[in-house]
């Protein structure tokens, strides 16, 4: 189905608009889209209004691409905003009370009790707020108990929310605006830390900056290989009749990811909208969220299994992992050779770009980009998905030495400089480590368990994703 009539989309911050609105360069992977002739006036500035078919493909094609994202403040109100909200909970009688106070009395809301050790407690809760009760006898974990709310859903759309968040009043409407174009599936906010008591202690204030929930402050599609590859489901928002059976129950970790991708794969699109927000009650005990992060990697080998074109922990196109392992390698030619790798690439780009404006000015740009990105995620495989054999070659090896000491610290200084955490560096750097360590340490569990080391590999793409082109079809 097309896009309807009214829906508006504007260019992502990466896009850019090149020789006078001939030609746009931006998405994931980087491509450089030609416009026709009678593509060009569609676009006013960096806004695309649909007005007919041929403004319905182009908008389509840039939402697709990830050249531009819905203008959600200008989309029309859903037409059938009625949705059901589902909360899967096990205990936490308190959190629900508080969760269930945010959302009000205007929508049906189902609670399943996913084997509470109190049921009781939880009972008077749903009872107090007026919300429909499924007790579950046995614990089915989150995925289990979402299904069983979803079977009980008579509404075109579902809200799940955990038990430990809260909703703004905008929160649901401004994510059903998102259905306006059909091939949506679902459509999640951006989860923040819950004030007042947002972070009672270091790590707490750690999480406030880097929660593995928070997907950032920019609006994206969630695909895998960009930057918001997947979406947590603590809160979202969902197409009843585009779920089919829901989340799958075989997962007690990782079933969010699953759903996207299984979704994403079916053709749909999930999308991450940041101007509405639930927050969410973080952990603050050392152990408990140390333990949290090792659970979250332990997803990872029953997620290789599923999605194995998905999972790869870093994907590089062949010129930059020739240029990572020059560099890796620490010898006198490292510097030379790194650099002609990174000429013959920029040439290449280059005659990918041949007609804009200064083709070799925005190759160069694009090379160095690649390079950088190429760089971020090797210094995440030595510190994070690949430190135990980093930890063995460090104990052998001053070059694998010198690598880990350089990765760990640069990320910690540009992170520390992004997330504006309001913790010393010290602290946070102890923090950024030890979150790698435990979610590195629950990957290498998974893989061991799994009889599988999908998670592990990285991707090296056949050809160079560096940039690709294209033409608009209206």
């Amino acid at each position: 189905m097309p896009l309807p009539r009214g829906f508006v989309v504007t260019l992502d911050r990466h896009t850019q608009v090149l020789d006078g609105g001939r030609a746009l360069l931006g998405g994931f992977p980087t491509r450089l889209l030609r416009l026709t002739p009678r593509a060009r006036p569609l676009l006013t500035g960096r806004t695309l209004r649909v007005t007919d078919r041929a403004s319905a493909v182009l908008a389509d094609r840039l939402l697709e691409s990830g050249m531009a994202n819905p203008a959600v403040e200008a989309l029309p109100p859903c037409p059938d905003p009625r949705y059901t909200v589902v909360v899967p909970v096990r205990d936490r009688a308190r959190q629900l009370d508080r969760l269930l106070t945010s959302i009000g009395p205007d929508h049906p809301v189902i609670v399943v009790d996913d084997a509470s050790h109190r049921p009781g407690a939880v009972a008077t809760v749903a009872a107090k707020h007026g919300a429909r009760l499924v007790s579950l006898p046995a614990n089915l974990g989150p995925a289990g108990a979402r299904n069983a709310g979803l079977r009980q859903v008579t509404t075109p759309y579902v809200v799940f929310a955990d038990s430990d968040v809260v909703l703004t009043p905008a929160t649901v409407t401004t994510l059903l605006r998102h259905f306006a174009d059909p091939r949506v599936a679902m459509a999640v906010p951006r989860i923040t830390g819950l004030p007042p008591a947002t972070a009672p202690t270091w790590i707490g204030r750690y999480e406030v900056a880097r929660s593995s929930l928070d997907l950032g402050r920019h609006p994206a599609a969630v695909r895998p290989g960009t930057p918001v590859s997947w979406a947590s489901t603590a809160c979202v928002v969902a197409r009843v009749d585009a779920l089919g059976e829901g989340f799958d129950e075989n997962l007690r970790v990782g079933e969010d990811v699953d759903l996207c991708w299984r979704l994403i794969r079916n053709g749909r699109r999930v999308r991450y909208e940041p101007a509405v927000e639930a927050a969410h009650e973080h952990r603050a005990r050392l152990d408990d969220w140390f333990l949290r992060k090792a659970l979250y990697g332990t997803g990872a080998a029953p997620l290789a299994r599923r999605h194995p074109d998905f999972i790869a922990p870093a994907v590089f196109a062949p010129w930059s992992a020739a240029m990572t392992v020059a560099l890796l390698a620490q010898r006198r030619w490292s510097l030379p050779v790194a650099g002609a790798v990174l000429g013959v690439a920029a040439v290449r780009i280059a005659r990918k770009l041949d007609g804009t404006e200064q083709p070799y000015r925005l190759a160069v740009r694009l090379t160095a980009n690649g390079g950088a990105g190429a760089l971020s995620q090797t210094s995440a495989l030595l510190t994070r998905h690949w430190w135990p054999l980093t930890a063995v070659g460090c104990a052998v090896s001053g070059r694998v030495r010198r690598a880990a000491a350089v990765a760990a610290l640069t990320d910690i200084a540009l992170e520390y400089r992004r997330d504006k955490a309001e913790l010393d560096p010290v602290r946070y750097g102890v923090a950024r480590r030890l979150d790698d360590l435990a979610y590195g340490a629950g990957v290498w569990l998974s893989a061991a368990t799994g009889r599988s080391a999908k998670a592990l590999r990285p991707r090296v793409v056949g050809v160079s994703r560096a940039v690709s082109t294209g033409r608009s079809r209206p």
